[in-house]
């Protein structure tokens, strides 16, 4: 089989040539046009496995280049070459179909990078089906259907993208889905929940530090970021990060490389941004505690997961899984619904989510006789507090918040849920923490921060 090939699309002699020797070098054929005009020819006669193209070109913009390799060459990648420091340009070419960017003076390391995820991507296009990994978001309904199609669009690029969505809709997934449909598949996905880090340590965790750089330092540790290096990187509650870091994170995501406490050099990272919150981040930005600069980086692709409410007709098949998983951790048969315990499901507003629904048939198992879940088995909360479900996040800074400072109500209730399972699986587990993390489902570093969220000894 003969070598893919690129097109290169730049008026300046030099780049061409340094991209056309490096991709050279990487067993890649060349070829070259110096405007759009010439670009649109070559790419009307033949078949690319990636382009590169200048953001300025003598006859038009780079930016028209991509969005017509977007709208009729969709399956070839391509990378827009910016001035340094021009990170607002690269958000707009990734805004309209660029898989990645690379700044001049072009980094050659990173260019390499660059390039093997770009064939990575093209290889595994051709060899998966679209639906690859569609399986673990269960569900027919039209607002699934069109998730799963966009996530295996979004899979494809390397654009940080915000997951909006309310607590408990199973945003963690998405990410993973994303991660796992994309070229980045091989490498690590890293999830870190923003508001479980202690302020004081948040920069150690994601830069890393020098063995002696603090009291306590007592050997070189990678951060978050160097721990996913060619992978993904997971910011959940990314709202709850102090300002401070803000600063900080917005500096890596544009220069792409972190500097380590007590480090003197930077070093170089390979990670795609992914975050994700169940509060207003736009609202937050007006009301000035979360930089707008940071928004609009993070925020390059919004992907909102719709609540269970929009969704109905997935609970049964939603439920039955859970019934299933449950019935295998407890070796025994799965519980069966009885059709009035299955209506009072399909009429439950569900402010918790999936999560909720979770929570709400683990508690029925226990408490059912035969193995059969009736309605009063379910503990429904009244249709009157349900009220508060339909407040969207848009309309609340915190939505549907999961924390024990709510007075009563909604929050006070999910809040009483998690207690509930935490507390029943400490007693199953004879207070053993990392078993009752793994009883339910969550790492031993979230149990710690729900215990002291939720005032648990």
């Amino acid at each position: 089989m003969s070598n893919p090939t690129a097109l290169v699309i730049d008026d300046e002699r030099d780049i061409r040539e340094l991209l056309t020797i490096t991709l050279g070098r990487m067993g890649l054929r060349v070829e070259t046009a110096s405007n759009v005009s010439e670009a649109r020819q070559r790419l009307a006669e033949a078949r690319y496995a990636l382009c590169f193209t200048d953001m300025r070109l003598p006859d038009g913009s780079g930016q028209e280049i991509i969005e017509l390799i977007a709208a009729e060459y969709a399956e070839t990648p391509v990378a827009m070459i910016t001035a340094y420091g021009n990170v607002d340009a690269a958000v707009n070419a990734l805004k309209a179909g660029a898989f990645d960017f690379v700044s001049k003076p072009v980094d050659i390391a990173m260019l390499r990078r660059l390039v093997q995820t770009a064939l990575k991507l093209a290889e595994e296009k051709k060899s998966e089906p679209p639906s690859a990994g569609a399986a673990k978001m269960l569900g027919d309904s039209p607002a699934i259907q069109e998730l799963r199609v966009t996530i295996a669009k979004l899979a494809r690029s390397q654009a940080p993208v915000y997951i909006s969505g309310e607590s408990g809709v199973g945003k963690e997934l998405v990410a993973r889905l994303i991660h796992e449909q994309g070229p980045r598949a091989s490498g690590p996905f890293v999830p870190v929940n923003c508001g479980a880090i202690p302020s004081e340590l948040m920069e150690s965790e994601f830069f890393g530090h020098k063995k002696g750089s603090f009291t306590g330092a007592q050997a070189d540790k990678d951060g978050l970021f160097q721990a996913a290096n060619g992978g993904t990187l997971f910011l959940d509650e990314v709202a709850e990060l102090p300002v401070h870091m803000q600063v900080k994170l917005l500096r890596v995501i544009q220069e792409k490389a972190v500097r380590p406490i007590g480090g003197r050099a930077e070093v170089p990272v390979d990670v795609r941004i992914l975050s994700a919150t169940h509060k207003n981040l736009a609202r937050l930005v007006e009301s000035a505690h979360f930089r707008q600069d940071l928004y609009y980086r993070i925020n390059v692709i919004e992907l909102r997961v719709p609540p269970l409410r929009e969704r109905r007709d997935d609970i049964p098949k939603l439920a039955g899984r859970v019934l299933e998983r449950l019935a295998a951790e407890g070796g025994q048969p799965p519980a069966k619904l009885t059709p009035d315990a299955l209506a009072a499901l399909l009429a439950y507003g569900f402010p918790g989510n999936v999560r909720e629904l979770e929570n709400v048939l683990e508690r029925a198992v226990a408490l059912c006789e035969a193995n059969t879940i009736k309605p009063d088995d379910l503990r429904l909360v009244p249709a009157s507090a349900q009220k508060a479900a339909a407040v969207a996040p848009e309309d609340s800074d915190d939505a549907i918040g999961d924390g024990p400072d709510g007075d009563g109500g909604l929050e006070g209730y999910i809040s009483n849920l998690e207690r509930e399972a935490i507390e029943k699986a400490l007693l199953e587990t004879r207070y053993n923490k990392t078993a009752a993390a793994k009883k339910l489902g969550i790492t031993f570093r979230a149990l710690r921060y729900k215990l002291k969220k939720l005032g648990i000894d």
